[in-house]
């Protein structure tokens, strides 16, 4: 039976408001970071999470193990509040925002390095029009 879980962790990294939205499906785990600018509402989360979520970019999957384990309802009250209280992203997470972070920078250094290029190209040929304009004498 396939197992899918997600969670949303919303704090502040001056001098924005991140939100984290963590995905795991089948054991593996998939992250997304999100800037929001301003202290985002409920309403205002609920109304992107609706709107922008299927366009979200996750990292690549990270094997964690999955708990069956079912828990008992207060503990699981105690447990979001601790949660509400403390600050910044799980381990994981940052791995999975780390290799996100270092494919965009790959296809970014690509897609700059063949605009170079075509660039390159394009000012020899004008050289080598200018060239054999002058030659010809005109």
């Amino acid at each position: 039976m396939d197992k899918v879980t997600g969670s949303l962790t919303v704090f502040f990294e001056a001098p924005f408001w991140v939100g984290v939205f963590e995905r795991t499906e089948n054991g593996e785990l998939s992250v997304s970071k999100v800037v929001f600018g301003a202290e985002p509402s409920d309403s205002e989360i609920y109304a992107f999470i609706l709107s922008q979520y299927e366009g979200l970019d996750f990292s690549p999957a990270v094997t964690v193990p999955v708990r069956e384990k079912r828990k008992n309802p207060k503990r699981i009250q105690r447990e979001v509040k601790r949660q509400l209280q403390t600050l910044g992203i799980g381990t994981k997470s940052q791995q999975a925002l780390q290799r996100q972070r270092e494919r965009s920078k790959g296809e970014q250094k690509q897609k700059r390095r063949q605009r170079q290029e075509a660039e390159n190209q394009r000012k020899f040929e004008l050289k080598q029009q200018k060239k054999k304009a002058k030659h010809r004498g005109r």
